[in-house]
């Protein structure tokens, strides 16, 4: 209208300076957002880890941030140097990291919530230094000011994982790949399965794990779920891991099965003698004594070995200037068999008998020598290797000959020498009980010791295949001492010195056995009209002096009311031989008593027993030239023995 001032609309920025430049600031910073190139940040994030760590850090591909409430992280081809005395270059890689986060908590907070991380094709290398040292341990890893990254789950796609102990000739290299988080997990585990060397020795392995995260807390329990095969052992270990980097401490449920406790030694260092298959069951846990000092515990250990049952403990303590295994084992069926390899033997592979191929062909080796003693050594550096006590116990013992019942053995084992003591075993109703120690500290040959006592033995029970003999009443006992030098059970016995001897008092054996011993043809008839008794024995006894691996006679008899035996002659331990003289003689008148002496010959493994059929025959011919010249009475003189013997008394009789 006229005369009225008119007034135009002031513009906005002018009306609000400063709203306008906070909001042309704030689309320029989003606008430079949007636009930005994060690889700006690759190389001050690369000084920044070098500065912590003393490693290089490399981001070789692209890298790419995507702010938000929940801002995401990517980076491509990164590459983390390894320690300086390393031969290889870089200790990790991976062909893409990616991991989102919380913005406003890192801001604010300084408080990083990582809800989860991604990792495609890492490799991973944890090697031992020179000095023992891993190279996980950085410049700065016991910085621990401010908060930590909070990472909440880890994914990891065709992952490898290596580790690497020259020192200790170990080589491990698998596979590793995220699955899907069970119901009660923590994060998604992990599988495995890959291969290398332990000690020096190939072996194979597959597995479970829980999330990668879980070992963080050095505190928290580590489930693991792990499958392991080194040639013929295998081993299968469930439970948990405390600290596994450090292998601080951990419970697992352990399986171990194999052809042979003796090829433990190379892996776990545990000296064991060859054995039969084997499957043990266990818990095996680890006290730590000290720094350098640990107790690995197999407790509850149940399972076979060839075919006896085994039960116990066994502990195994290292950090000492030698380890030392602790070991408390009982068995309630023992196949005294499948103990031979303590003595260089090897357990036979016939009859159902379990073995294995090397031992099969040890034992097939042993049959095919024709002799009975075990010539294999033992390994002079495993006796020097370690320290033991063991203690075994059996109630109750399998054998093919002999009539044992039980046994209770242990077994000392320091600085070189082995000491049994106790040895014993139940034998047929009496005691076999032993001490033995092997010196294998200085040399290279073991010098050996050797007392041996038995008692109340029972006689009938000592001949179990003998039918004849099996009624037979009387008790046993004798002594054997000895120090020999060698390094298997044949040179041992080959190069004894000592001496021996057995005896029984008064008891009864099979009256048709003695006449059969004695060759009496009118005793042999009489029993088999009247029928078989049992004789009374007086006594037995004989008496050895042991030289250079010959056992000489000084005294030999067994002593009935009806008959007496006597006998000369030599063992050779050394040449596994018998040559034995016996000369039956009956105490009373017997008209067809042909009086030849026995021979006991040949080789322990193949012994023949025979009459001397020279004189067999020339008593026989005298008695048909009697009979054809003179009368038939005549003849008879030929054949009898007058009982020159009666009255002869051995018991008692000083020996020598």
């Amino acid at each position: 209208m006229p005369g009225e001032e008119t007034t135009s609309p002031r513009i906005w920025p002018r009306r609000h300076p400063w709203l306008t430049t906070l909001g042309i600031m704030i689309a320029a910073i989003i606008v430079l957002i949007l636009l930005w190139d994060w690889n700006w940040f690759k190389r001050p994030i690369e000084r920044y880890v070098h500065a912590k760590t003393g490693r290089e850090l490399h981001i070789d591909g692209n890298l790419d941030v995507d702010l938000g409430r929940m801002t995401r992280v990517s980076a491509d081809g990164l590459r983390f140097g390894n320690a300086p005395w390393s031969k290889e270059k870089e200790m990790a890689k991976t062909d893409r990291l990616a991991f989102a986060f919380a913005l406003w908590p890192a801001i604010f907070q300084r408080d990083f919530r990582v809800p989860e991380l991604r990792l495609t094709n890492p490799d991973v290398l944890l090697e031992k230094g020179p000095d023992g040292q891993g190279n996980w341990v950085f410049k700065d890893q016991e910085d621990t000011r401010g908060k930590q990254p909070e990472f909440r789950s880890l994914w990891i796609d065709d992952g490898r994982l290596r580790f690497v102990d020259a020192k200790g000739k170990t080589d491990i290299d698998i596979r590793v790949d995220s699955e899907a988080r069970g119901k009660n997990e923590s994060g998604p585990p992990i599988v495995v399965a890959g291969k290398g060397r332990w000690k020096g020795n190939p072996f194979t392995m597959q597995g479970r794990g829980e999330s990668p995260l879980d070992l963080r807390n050095a505190d928290e329990p580590y489930r693991i779920d792990v499958r392991a095969t080194a040639g013929p052992t295998s081993a299968h270990a469930v439970g948990t891991l405390l600290d596994p980097l450090r292998m601080r401490d951990f419970d697992l449920k352990l399986s171990i099965s194999g052809q042979n406790m003796d090829d433990l030694y190379p892996l776990l260092g545990i000296a064991l003698p060859p054995t039969p298959p084997y499957s043990l069951n266990g818990r095996f846990t680890r006290e730590v004594k000290s720094l350098t000092r640990s107790t690995w515990k197999y407790d509850g250990l149940s399972g076979k070995v060839g075919d006896s049952d085994l039960a116990g403990f066994a502990h195994f303590t290292t950090g000492k200037p030698r380890p030392r295994l602790d070991a408390d084992l009982r068995s309630k069926r023992l196949d005294l068999d499948d103990l031979a390899g303590f003595i260089g033997g090897a357990p036979k592979a016939s009859g159902g008998e379990k073995s294995n191929p090397e031992l099969a062909a040890r034992a097939a080796n042993q049959a095919a020598s024709g002799k009975l003693f075990p010539r294999d050594e033992f390994k002079l550096e495993k006796l020097r290797a370690m320290d033991a006590n063991v203690r075994l116990r059996a109630t109750r013992i399998n054998t093919q000959t002999l009539p044992v019942d039980d046994m209770d053995a242990r077994m000392k084992l320091e600085a070189g020498v082995m000491t049994l003591a106790p040895l014993n075993f139940g034998v047929a109703d009496g005691d076999i009980r032993s001490t033995i120690r092997m010196d294998a500290r200085e040399g290279s040959v073991i010098r050996t010791r050797a007392d041996i006592t038995a008692k109340g033995l029972t006689l009938g029970k000592l001949m179990p295949k003998v039918k004849l003999g099996q009624n037979a009443i009387g008790s046993l006992g004798g002594d054997i001492k000895i120090n020999t030098t060698g390094n298997s059970i044949a040179k041992m016995l080959g190069n004894a010195d000592g001496q021996a001897d057995v005896g029984m008092g008064r008891g009864s054996i099979s009256k048709l056995l003695m006449e059969m011993a004695a060759i009496d043809i009118a005793g042999i008839l009489k029993v088999k009209l009247t029928g078989d008794k049992q004789l009374p024995v007086r006594c037995a006894f004989g008496d050895f002096d042991i030289k250079n691996g010959v056992m000489n006679t000084r005294a030999l008899a067994f002593d009935t009311d009806d008959t007496v035996i006597t006998g000369s002659g030599t063992i050779s331990l050394r040449d596994e031989r018998l040559d034995l003289t016996l000369k039956p003689k009956t105490r009373r008148f017997s008209p067809l008593s042909l009086r030849s002496p026995l021979y006991v010959q040949g080789s322990f493994t193949h012994p023949s027993i025979r009459p001397d059929y020279k004189r067999v025959g020339l008593r026989a011919a005298a008695a048909v030239a009697l009979g054809a010249v003179t009368a038939p009475a005549a003849a008879l003189a030929a054949t009898t023995d007058l009982g020159s013997a009666k009255g002869r008394q051995y018991c008692g009789q000083p020996k020598g």
